[in-house]
């Protein structure tokens, strides 16, 4: 089976690094800061989406995200930690017969930078991502791009992620998803969003894998 992560939430926590590359764009604007709570629901969708919401125009909202990347890739993509029980979850999967992906709508080319500075790029067989001029930002483009360039069929996929956006993009595509409840979205939103399965800590994600694995996939016969 191929196991396709989501990065934000999932793999790591990358609050304090988004959260400051989002306030010092909207201060460098002249924009009003947003709560903790509100920075806290911008982890996971597309950036330029977030920035639309909050500032109403597309340009601006396009200025924002340039300011924003100015700062994160230098400083902010390392303003971030993998979070405990990571690693041994992946060393678990890479002795397995699956294979271990990372989707992201974080951009390509920050996300592998990311995934070799924290030392996780061994357990992967690629990084998916999306582009800096915004080309595959949503999830279901996403995952529809990787199984296509891969040759992968859906009902040989499984996503992992821990936003309805992950569950919404898995079930857009036709696979299957499980939910991890120790990022940043809550299980009441993956639930109804479609997940397959919960996970509340990595430990349990073999589990989930192998118990979806021994399922019959929905429409085959």
């Amino acid at each position: 089976m191929h196991l396709l992560f989501d990065l934000d939430g999932t793999l790591t926590n990358p609050y304090q690094g988004i959260t400051a590359c989002i306030l010092d764009a909207l201060q460098q604007l002249g924009q009003p800061l947003p709560d903790e709570r509100t920075l806290t629901e911008w982890i996971g969708p597309p950036l330029q989406d977030s920035f639309v919401a909050v500032l109403g125009d597309e340009a601006l909202a396009s200025e924002a995200v340039r300011l924003y990347r100015d700062r994160f890739a230098t400083v902010g993509l390392y303003e971030n930690e993998v979070y405990e029980g990571i690693a041994a979850m992946l060393s678990e999967v890479a002795r397995s017969p699956h294979m271990a992906w990372v989707c992201t709508s974080k951009p390509r080319v920050f996300a592998e930078k990311i995934v070799a500075h924290f030392q996780l790029a061994p357990f992967f067989h690629g990084v998916y991502g999306s582009e800096l001029n915004g080309d595959r930002a949503h999830k279901a483009d996403l995952i529809a791009h990787l199984l296509t360039t891969e040759g992968i069929a859906a009902k040989d996929a499984v996503m992992i992620g821990d936003r309805h956006h992950d569950i919404n993009g898995a079930k857009h595509n036709g696979l299957r998803a499980i939910g991890v409840t120790w990022g940043f979205g809550t299980a009441h939103e993956l639930t109804q969003a479609g997940a397959d399965g919960l996970c509340h800590a990595p430990g349990e994600l073999m589990g989930q894998f192998q118990k979806l694995a021994s399922l019959k996939f929905p429409g085959s016969r």
